[in-house]
Formats: C-alpha cells, sequence, structure tokens
C-alpha cells in the first residue's frame, strides 16, 4: 500500500502492524481523544427523522448560529464540507494573484488546492534553528521556531498570504500583531485556523474580530479536531460577504449534511466539553513534552496545539515502523513535508495513559537498538 499523506489512515498502518484497525492506539491524527461531544451525538440522533428531506441550501440555522458564536452577522459565514472544500474554493482566489506566499513546511492540501487552478507559489520557510537549552542537565538545545512570519517585505504587488495559525505541523502560534501587517501588506490573506479552538480564550489569537475591517481577509475554521468530527466533514469559512457569495455559485449545493449542521450547532454551544477539553490539554501537553525530551535522541518543539513535531536522531519512518509491528502505535511521519523529510515525526497529544505508553515504547526502541 502507498504510503498516506495525512495522518489518520488507519487502514494501512494496521497493514503494516498486521492487526486490526481497533487494535491501534493512533497518534498520527491531531484529534480530541475525549471524543464527539455527547450533546453533538444526540442532536445527531434527534435529527435522523429529517433525512428524507433536502437541506436548505442557504443553512440560516446552521449559518445563525456560527455567526452568534462568533459575534459576526450570518452573511460573514459559509459552511463547508469540511474545511478542505472551502479551501478548493480560497486556492481559487488566490491562483489569480500573481503570486501566494506560502510559509513551509505546509499541509499538503494547500498545494493541492492552488495547483488545482495553476496558482503559482513561492515558499517561505521558517526558522526551525535551535533555541533555548533544552536539559539543564545535559545542556542539549531543543529546536524552537523564529518568533516572525518568514516573509519578505515588501512582497510582490498583487499577491496572496496562506498563513496557518496555529502553524502545523511545527505548533507555532503567532499572535495578532505579528498578522496585521500582512493585512495591508497583501491583496488576499488566507488563515487557516483549524487548531485555533484548542487555545483558551484567553490565549487565542484569532483574526475573526477583524474580518469585517479587511475585506482582504478570509479564515477557516474546522470542526474535526477540537469536536472530533474527522468523519463528518464538516468547517465553515469566515469573510466578506460578496466573496463567500461567489464561492456559493461555484459549488455544489447541498454541501452540509442534515446530520452535520446539527451536530454543529450542538457543539459550539457545549461549554462543558470545551472546558473539559482545555483542561486535559493544558497538562497533557506539557507532560507529554517532558516525556520527550527526556529521551536523549529526541527533540521535541513546543508548540500551541494538540500535537507535537518531534526531530529524530534516527530515521522517523524506521521509528513509526517499529512502533506499528511491535507495538500497534501509530505516528505520523513528516515525509509529506518536504522540508522537513525523515528525521521529523509529529504526533497528537492524547490521554496520559496512552502517552505514556507511546513514550515508553520509544525509549524501549532507542534502549534495544533495534532500529
Amino acid at each position: 500500500m502507498n504510503r498516506p499523506r495525512h495522518g489518520g489512515n488507519l487502514n494501512w498502518a494496521a497493514t503494516i502492524a498486521g492487526c486490526p484497525v481497533s487494535a491501534l492506539t493512533d497518534f498520527s491524527a491531531s484529534i480530541n481523544p475525549l471524543g464527539t461531544p455527547d450533546s453533538a451525538i444526540a442532536a445527531i440522533v434527534d435529527s435522523t427523522s429529517q433525512l428524507s428531506a433536502y437541506p436548505d441550501p442557504n443553512y440560516p440555522q446552521l449559518r445563525s448560529h456560527l455567526a452568534r458564536h462568533h459575534q459576526l452577522a450570518p452573511e460573514f459565514i459559509l459552511p463547508g464540507n469540511g474545511s478542505a472544500e472551502l479551501l478548493t474554493w480560497a486556492g481559487r482566489e488566490l491562483a489569480q494573484q500573481k503570486f501566494t506566499y506560502l510559509i513551509t513546511p505546509a499541509f499538503s492540501d494547500y498545494q493541492r488546492a492552488l495547483d488545482a487552478f495553476g496558482g503559482k507559489i513561492i515558499s517561505c520557510p521558517m526558522d526551525l534553528g535551535k533555541g533555548v537549552s533544552r536539559n539543564a542537565l545535559t545542556g542539549a538545545d531543543a529546536p524552537r521556531c523564529t518568533d516572525t512570519i518568514p516573509i519578505p517585505i515588501p512582497p510582490h504587488p498583487k499577491s496572496g498570504l496562506l498563513l496557518n495559525n496555529p502553524h502545523n505541523p511545527t505548533g507555532k502560534l503567532w499572535t495578532r500583531k505579528e498578522i496585521l501587517p500582512c493585512l495591508e501588506q497583501f491583496e488576499l490573506v488566507l488563515i487557516d485556523e483549524a487548531f485555533m479552538d484548542f487555545l483558551t480564550p484567553d490565549r487565542e489569537q484569532s483574526l475573526i474580530p477583524l474580518v469585517a475591517e479587511y475585506p482582504n481577509l478570509v479564515i477557516l475554521r474546522s470542526l474535526t479536531k477540537f469536536y472530533s468530527l474527522p468523519g463528518l466533514r464538516i468547517g465553515y469559512a469566515i469573510a466578506h460577504p460578496e466573496r463567500l457569495q461567489r464561492w456559493q455559485k461555484w459549488r455544489d449545493p447541498w454541501s452540509v449534511n442534515t446530520l452535520a449542521a446539527a451536530a454543529t450547532i450542538a457543539a459550539i454551544q457545549d461549554k462543558e466539553f470545551q472546558q473539559h477539553t482545555w483542561d486535559w490539554l493544558a497538562s497533557a501537553r506539557s507532560r507529554l513534552f517532558e516525556q520527550l525530551q527526556s529521551i536523549p535522541q529526541l527533540q521535541p518543539f513546543k508548540g500551541a496545539a494538540n500535537y507535537l513535531l518531534v526531530k529524530t536522531e534516527i530515521s522517523a519512518t524506521r521509528l513509526q515502523e517499529k512502533l506499528l509491528t511491535d507495538y500497534q502505535i501509530v505516528i505520523r511521519d513528516c515525509m509529506s513535508f518536504s522540508e522537513l523529510g525523515d528525521r521529523y515525526f509529529r504526533i497528537a497529544v492524547r490521554l496520559p495513559e496512552e502517552n505514556d505508553r507511546l513514550t515508553e515504547a520509544i525509549a524501549a526502541i532507542f534502549k534495544s537498538k533495534s532500529f
């Protein structure tokens, strides 16, 4: 089977591991391990009676709830079949610019969306150099990302910018203050905030409050990760109404199914689930980082989201294979990020006992020198 370009390909992993999918522990997809909120499941069950009717293609109820959630007018919201669908239309818009500046390493779907419409890309590599001491006893250094957005100033005229915040796969979080100048320098700025929900309201750096002020700003949001809904396919774009009306004309009708719409309305109102997630993540991520840091052959990056990028002294694909065959654990290699290659892997933050099992397995592999 071909190596997957995305995390979460459990059929591929089960084939390598020689076990059923149910036996795997998946660290390759950055999905909330607390699972889908009970409120969303209940809403799905309650909505099954509506499956015999087409949804309203304008989704007024869903847009109204999302707008209220973000304190915007409904016209600024366009729900989609996951943020991947909306990224396609954003790619069509960006391809009309002379160039699109893309912060790299980058999610492979960005390239896909721009290539689909002949967009011209200028890659802007992040600084993955080493920073402060990671271990006071050994003096070894841990890599960190640069604190500024790596774009040339001024950019080419009539160009766009595609930025992921928090950044995937490094976990870097840019502040509003850092991003704000870009809105004056680029014709079109697309910010993918797929992981922003994992930050508490006092720490998040979303530019959603600025959308009404900047017609050249587009923000993508997804419910896939935070609300553990990858199988339902639901996301939304936030932008000026004129742009979203254009996207609506480009796409097929009924992009969002009835069950996805109902689950979204319930999930975004579930304050208890949101708080539970924030409480879990803060301690689990910190402890997992420290556990990885204690393994001499690894150098983890600190991140703001629910995953960690890790540099390894051995082949990440070899480590991935050993974890699969010996422990039925799935990690995400970074081969699809051409700037990273075979010495980096990315792992989701999962429940403490699962994180313990992962780090114990990695330590055992290094200790056995079976790689």
